[in-house]
């Protein structure tokens, strides 16, 4: 990705390096910042307002390695087939494709669906969403109602590094991967995003809430960090 500042300097690093590496001018940084944009599958580099190209450039060489260790840890990207095994709140099921079937539905451990074979990935997806905003929006009302909380509405995003958020209103919005991690993962975001209604923040109060709504959340936080970036194969 190239920027050109109103200097008319450019910043084109792509080329230096033979992969894409977006640039991001920032007033508020204080240094160089990397990070490595998951969805889009490419470096991240913030620089400070007066940050040169010279030293973004020898910044990046020093996280050459890092950067393509990084790169190459990333999930490829996978499409739901037939015969496929997936798991959905915990439940383990396989993708069965019937031509002459209308419709989708969970049964006997099949996602049994139809239509046209060459758009089964996207009706799988789309399938996934529409059920996985049916069980986060009664699963988050139910957690809500137990803490005296009222949720607003509940929605479901393809965003790119978040799980999950909580606005200030009482809507609250998932990554609609979530639903295929392990039940006590789905039940760790929801908990952590309803007792946002109560703590707009990360205080010591947010996390004792966290703590008496899900005993085990430490384990759900920890597999989202470590295994989480599995799920963004699906695309």
């Amino acid at each position: 990705m190239k920027i050109t500042l109103l200097t008319g300097q450019t910043f084109d690093f792509s080329s230096y390096f033979g992969f894409e590496i977006k640039v991001v001018r920032s007033g508020k940084a204080k240094r160089l910042t990397l990070r490595i944009d998951e969805k889009n599958k490419c470096p991240v580099v913030t620089l400070p307002k007066y940050c040169s190209k010279k030293q973004a450039l020898e910044f990046l060489q020093n996280n050459q390695d890092w950067m393509v260790n990084m790169l190459a840890r990333l999930p490829s990207e996978k499409k739901f087939s037939n015969g496929e095994e997936f798991c959905f709140w915990g439940e383990k099921y396989v993708v069965l494709h019937e031509v002459g079937y209308k419709g989708a539905k969970f049964e006997n451990g099949f996602l049994k669906i139809g239509g046209d074979k060459t758009f089964l990935h996207r009706r799988v997806c789309d399938f996934i969403k529409e059920k996985a905003l049916k069980k986060l929006a009664e699963e988050t009302v139910k957690k809500a109602k137990n803490i005296g909380c009222k949720v607003c509405g509940v929605a479901i995003k393809d965003t790119k590094s978040r799980w999950g958020s909580c606005s200030s209103l009482g809507n609250i919005n998932y990554n609609w991967r979530i639903v295929l991690a392990p039940k006590f993962v789905i039940e760790y975001l929801i908990c952590h995003e309803v007792c946002h209604l109560k703590h707009q923040n990360h205080s010591k109060d947010f996390w004792q809430e966290l703590e008496n709504m899900c005993k085990n959340f430490e384990d759900g936080r920890h597999w989202l960090k470590i295994k989480g970036k599995e799920l963004y194969k699906y695309v």
